[in-house]
Order: structure tokens, then C-alpha cells, then sequence
């Protein structure tokens, strides 16, 4: 058997790890001197006080190697085989620590680590492509093989509230952040290849920045693999969330429309305030 393991950063929602059985290695947040597990000891919205208290924004670390293995122990224990997803191997050392872990545990020849290349539910609506695989009864070599065709494939994008996170995070010089706060300029985050850049901004009310966000990738959204789209924030009003949903509704393309909060580690570093919309694009894209 096959078991899908992902690291936190994935952002799916307890809902969707219990309906596709997967297994979630957390990443690690520092607040200060404290440290906390992602997703299980303490909420974007603590991390958003503290960093506004202290003026400053949370480090994050890799997955550790005892929670890592921990988690395998029992799998591989079983005689079950493991395929687990990190986050882009250009923004973490979290790949490394998950071969690391299964190195010492001598399984390197039943673990697979695969570099998503990507954050968020951008890595998401990877993982739960091999959870169907797996389902299904494909092989690992088989389910890796898939996984290499669509990880090119994954339209992953977000719009940013504030340029605050990111500038404490030394992603963006104190210049653009003020230049965006006087004129409330809201970039668009693409990832490509592994990593982040900024390709267009949008200026205006939040809740309008968010729909033209969405509405410029119509064209993308038709073509796109019609299974499922994520709807993923960081603390967006459900108001907001709802007209993005009613939009992507209207193209009558998806068969499911996720919405999920992003989880610790990528709240972290976005701030409040930050969408994506994030799918698989069809193969003649």
C-alpha cells in the first residue's frame, strides 16, 4: 500500500486530509524564543497579534527529523511504502530532512520525497492527485510519473493585502512597502519553477483587487482541469471568499470548489488579507 504523506505547508483543510488519508509532517514556527508546531499549536490570527505586538515577522524552520520520523515509523512498520510531498526545495530545507529521516530509519528504498516546486495548495492539488492515484492501486514509480507531468502544470498565484509580512520578511525593500501603502498597491505573487515572484499589481479596495485578480485568469480558469480549484486565504472576509466562489461557479467548469485557509508557516510570511486561486491547467495550455 501506498500512503501520502505531506508536509503542513500543503494548507489542505482537516476535512480533506481525512478524506484522502493523509498523513501531515509539520513545519515549525518561531515566535521570539517559542517554538510551535504548524497547524496544531497555535492560529494565523496568534501569529498576526505577535508579530503586530513585536513588529516583527515569525522565522520559520523545517520539519523536524524526530516528528518525521515518528510519523513513518508506524507506516513503514506495517510494510506499507511512503510518498511524501515537501515545499519547493528553493524555499526550505524541508526535503532534505524528510530523505534524512527515512535514510536513518533505513527505508530510502521505500520512501519517496517529491519537491513540489511549489507552497500552499499549490502543493495541495498535487497531493490529493496522488492520493486518487493511490486509491486507484498505481505503483509509486506510477504515481511519480503523474506527478512529473502536472507539477509543470499547477497555476499556483496569490494577491497580497499588505506588504508589511513581506517586508519584515526581507522579501520586499522597505521602499516598495511604504510605495505600497501610500498608494495601496496590491501585487500578485505568481510561483513558477519553485519560486516567487511578483508580475502585476492591482491598486483599489481590497475586496475589487481580489475579484480583478480572479476575473484576469478567466481565460486559464476555462481551460483548466475541471476536478477541482482551491480557494485558499489567510483571512479574508467570507464575504470576499463568497462572491470568488459565485465567480468561479459561473464559468460552470469546476466540480469542486475548494475554500481552505492557509495554515501557519505561509500566513506567516503573506500577512492577513492574502487570496489565491490555485488549479491544474488543462494539457493544451
Amino acid at each position: 500500500m501506498i500512503r501520502i504523506f505531506a508536509d503542513s505547508t500543503c494548507d489542505l483543510s482537516a476535512e480533506l486530509v481525512e478524506r484522502y488519508g493523509i498523513t501531515i509532517i509539520p513545519l515549525h514556527i518561531l515566535l521570539g524564543e517559542e517554538e510551535f508546531r504548524d497547524g496544531s499549536e497555535l492560529t494565523p490570527d496568534q501569529i498576526y497579534a505577535w508579530s503586530d505586538e513585536h513588529n516583527a515577522t515569525p522565522k520559520t524552520s523545517a520539519a523536524s527529523i524526530e516528528d518525521t520520523m515518528d510519523a513513518m515509523r508506524p507506516v513503514l512498520e506495517a510494510g506499507d511504502e511512503i510518498l511524501v510531498f515537501c515545499i519547493s526545495e528553493s524555499m526550505s530545507t524541508t526535503g532534505n530532512m524528510l530523505r534524512m529521516a527515512a535514510d536513518v530509519l533505513d527505508a530510502e528504498d521505500r520512501v519517496s520525497v517529491f519537491n513540489s516546486k511549489n507552497l500552499s495548495t499549490g502543493i495541495g492539488l498535487l497531493v490529493i492527485a496522488a492520493a486518487e492515484d493511490a486509491a486507484a492501486g498505481k505503483s509509486r514509480e506510477e504515481i511519480l510519473e503523474h506527478l512529473r507531468e502536472l507539477r509543470p502544470r499547477v497555476r499556483a498565484s496569490f494577491v497580497v493585502d499588505t506588504l508589511t509580512y513581506l517586508h519584515r520578511g526581507g522579501r520586499c525593500s522597505s521602499v516598495a512597502a511604504l510605495a505600497g501603502g501610500v498608494l495601496k498597491l496590491h501585487p500578485r505573487i505568481v510561483v513558477e519553477d519553485g519560486a516567487m515572484h511578483a508580475d502585476k499589481k492591482y491598486r483599489g479596495k481590497t475586496n475589487l483587487v481580489i475579484l480583478n485578480y480572479v476575473k484576469d485568469m478567466e481565460e486559464a480558469l476555462k481551460n483548466a482541469v475541471p476536478d477541482r480549484v482551491f480557494i485558499t486565504h489567510s483571512g479574508v472576509d467570507a464575504e470576499v471568499t463568497g462572491q470568488v466562489r459565485e465567480y468561479l461557479e459561473s464559468l460552470g467548469r469546476f466540480r469542486e470548489i475548494l475554500v481552505t485557509r492557509a495554515g501557519g508557516v505561509i500566513s506567516s510570511h503573506c500577512g492577513p488579507g492574502t487570496l489565491g486561486v490555485l488549479f491544474i491547467a488543462g494539457e493544451e495550455a
